[in-house]
């Protein structure tokens, strides 16, 4: 497992590309859903460790 602290960081391109899905559907989700993005100044960042977990927890989908 990949220690939290020292996970890097990616952008919304990045999440995109990691979740397969367009940066379209991550601004929507970001927008929507309580996907774990973290504001930083004007830019949307993320951990991957996050991302998966949010995924697998069944909250990624839309009603």
């Amino acid at each position: 497992m990949i220690d939290n602290y020292s996970e890097k960081w990616i952008g919304i391109e990045e999440a995109a590309d990691h979740l397969g899905v367009t940066k379209d559907t991550i601004r929507n989700w970001i927008k929507k859903t309580d996907i774990p993005a973290h504001k930083i100044g004007k830019l949307w960042k993320f951990k991957c460790s996050e991302l998966d977990e949010w995924v697998k927890s069944g909250k990624s989908a839309i009603d």
